[in-house]
């Protein structure tokens, strides 16, 4: 029997010394009375140092651990006097004087008539657990901004239900929706305003069938403003392999549809261009024989009606002269005539041309916003001030009732100089802005629909772009761009 206790006593001295923690045996006084190796090789004393002495003595020998000892002192007491456990973390010195962040268990023992005469002290060494996991959260944190800073994707998470369970990277910048506002909304919401059920539901059940699923759609802001991206779909899998949810990836292809747009309606302005250029030599031919006629017939005695017969036709073959030439200006690839060209003086040598040519009694203001020490472009001067002629007469007669014209010259990013007219005029239908640089597109009655896709040749072949931004009753803004002169070394734009 006393070997079997002996050998059991073994075994327990064995399992405390190989035990991975710190476990000190303290008497009422909190003095040790037992210590383990691990005691041993973390701070670096003897077996002998350290039983009998307090075990805050032992532990936190640096100069600086008084307010430290005097709280864990204060959680011993409590332990003693309410006879019970506590858990708590703190730091002490290591062997070699490093600090090791230690979690603490402190359990009172109690003597059969429920006296405390000692505690044990289990201490786990946390240290690296902790750094690992600052570690990995500084690169959680940093991979969090760097995804943050991704405007042209939105990553959201939808469950079973179809309701958003994670709104991040973008999404909120994308989207305008703040995160708290949007999750568990069903997300719907985000889709095509077209029969949004039907088109979410489609794109589920391809994802589930697929494991994952791209096609090219529209998103919804929270203002109504559609957005078309690249949507990505693929499986949320929970930690077992099982369906949870879906993964959607949106990467916003807006500037890259204006690039198709712009190169589409090149491609037909060029394509009306060839065939413009043909049907007005076509009409040219005749035009001219009838010319000819009516010089001759103005020379015979003829009856006053007949004269006014003569004269009114001969003013609408003018008018048809005049067509053709716009036509042919269109449609005939005129090079410019580059040289340095300062903006803000072409401009100005439009306006005298506008000021009061047009609806001479109606007030009509001109506001100049003229950034000053714009960089020069190279340009034709006078095809420029063409459209910008072009431009500020359709103001006017956007304005009827009076107005206001804002002129606005700026620095884009170093790159291009940008030019804004702004005016308060009616404003032009949404469902027109397509087709306002298309030639013989008109929203005048008595429009030829031939000035604005002049404009956007003359731009186009600046190596520049224009776009138009309109809202019915609240006018329009036409923004050109047109390129700096480049400096050595600046690479192409």
């Amino acid at each position: 029997m006393n070997t079997a206790i002996k050998e059991n006593k073994e075994i327990f001295h064995k399992l405390l010394d190989n035990a991975g923690v710190i476990i000190l045996y303290l008497d009422h006084n909190e003095n040790v009375v037992f210590c383990n190796k691990k005691t041993e090789s973390l701070t670096g004393f003897k077996h002998a140092d350290i039983v009998g002495k307090n075990w805050l003595e032992v532990l936190f020998r640096d100069k600086n651990s008084m307010i430290k000892k005097d709280m864990l002192k204060a959680v011993m007491d409590d332990s003693m006097k309410n006879k019970r456990g506590k858990d708590f973390q703190g730091v002490i010195l290591d062997k070699n004087g490093n600090e090791r962040l230690i979690s603490w268990s402190l359990a009172p023992i109690q003597t059969e008539d429920n006296q405390v005469e000692g505690d044990i002290l289990v201490g786990h060494d946390i240290t690296e657990i902790r750094e690992r996991e600052f570690s990995l959260k500084n690169i959680e944190e940093r991979l969090k901004n760097i995804l943050s800073g991704i405007k042209e994707y939105a990553l959201y998470v939808v469950n079973l239900k179809g309701n958003i369970t994670y709104f991040g990277m973008g999404s909120e910048a994308m989207l305008g929706w703040k995160k708290q506002d949007i999750i568990f909304k069903d997300a719907c919401i985000l889709h095509s305003l077209n029969d949004t059920t039907t088109n979410l539901r489609s794109i589920l059940e391809s994802a589930r069938a697929f494991g994952k699923y791209e096609t090219e759609t529209e998103l919804v802001t929270k203002t109504g403003e559609v957005i078309p991206v690249i949507l990505t779909v693929n499986q949320f899998l929970d930690p077992t392999g099982k369906l949870s949810g879906y993964i959607f990836i949106a990467k916003d292809i807006t500037e890259r549809k204006k690039l198709e747009y712009q190169v589409f309606q090149s491609e037909k302005l060029a394509a009306l261009g060839q065939l413009s250029a043909g049907m007005a030599h076509e009409i040219n031919n005749p035009l001219f024989v009838i010319s000819g006629r009516l010089e001759i017939l103005k020379g015979e005695k003829l009856s006053e009606r007949i004269n006014n017969s003569l004269n009114l036709i001969n003013m609408q073959a003018d008018r048809i002269r005049k067509l053709v030439d716009r036509i042919l200006k269109f449609s005939r690839k005129t090079t410019p005539v580059f040289e340095t060209t300062d903006i803000n003086e072409t401009v100005e040598l439009v306006l005298p041309l506008i000021r009061y040519s047009n609806h001479p009694t109606v007030k009509i203001e001109i506001e100049k916003n003229f950034e000053k020490n714009i960089p020069p472009i190279k340009g034709d001067s006078q095809q420029l001030q063409e459209v910008f002629l072009n431009l500020l007469i359709n103001a006017y007669q956007s304005m009827p009732n009076g107005g206001l014209i804002r002129i606005t010259t700026s620095n884009f990013r170093d790159l291009y100089a940008q030019i804004q007219i702004n005016d308060t005029g009616t404003g032009i239908p949404e469902n027109h802005l397509k087709n306002i640089f298309m030639p013989f597109f008109s929203t005048k009655k008595d429009g030829t629909g031939l000035g604005l896709s002049i404009c956007h040749n003359i731009i186009k072949n600046h190596n520049g772009s224009i776009e138009l931004v309109s809202q019915v009753g609240k006018g329009s803004t036409f923004t050109i761009k047109l390129p700096f002169i480049q400096k050595e070394g600046d690479g192409v734009l």
